[in-house]
């Protein structure tokens, strides 16, 4: 994976980054930040992660 494409993903609750995903730069410019459904290892449970820079 190239460095420019990854995004990291960070929980809503305890703020912890937990997953890293790549992302088109060049069609999704100018789109809101990139909210998704997904485990948390530390509140052990699944809650919403969002796009951080």
């Amino acid at each position: 994976m190239s460095q420019d494409n990854l995004i990291k993903m960070e929980c809503a609750d305890c703020k912890t980054v937990n997953y890293h995903s790549k992302k088109n730069k060049k069609k999704l410019a100018n789109a809101p930040r990139l909210e998704m459904q997904k485990f948390c290892k530390t509140c052990k449970k699944h809650t919403n992660h969002k796009e951080t820079k």
